[in-house]
């Protein structure tokens, strides 16, 4: 039988590290840029970065957020295209997998 309230606990942990994350990336992009044009370049390609970081970090806390309505409403580890359990090997390593492995 699936420990539900396991998978709920790993995404709720990892909901929170990427608020965390998120919150740091949001201040670094807040930071006043350098008066230095070349230090400015840098920051720059920096920011790039971290707003490429942040945006993947948003799109999975969306992942999670779905999966945790899944947990609620008892459709958590079920294939949305086949309607079969999704194995706990995947689950394991994407708590927030939506097909199984071979609708993938």
């Amino acid at each position: 039988m699936r420990d539900i309230e396991a998978y709920k606990q790993k995404l709720l942990a990892r909901q929170k590290e990427l608020d965390v994350r998120l919150h740091n990336i949001e201040d670094q992009l807040d930071d006043e840029p350098s008066p230095d044009t070349e230090e400015r370049a840098v920051e720059r390609e920096d920011d790039e970065m971290l707003e490429g970081l942040g945006n993947a970090g948003k799109e999975e806390l969306e992942h999670i957020e779905h999966a945790l309505t899944r947990i609620e409403n008892g459709t958590f580890g079920i294939c949305v295209e086949c309607g079969d359990e999704i194995s706990d090997e995947r689950l394991e390593v994407i708590p927030y997998a939506t097909k199984c492995k071979k609708c993938m």
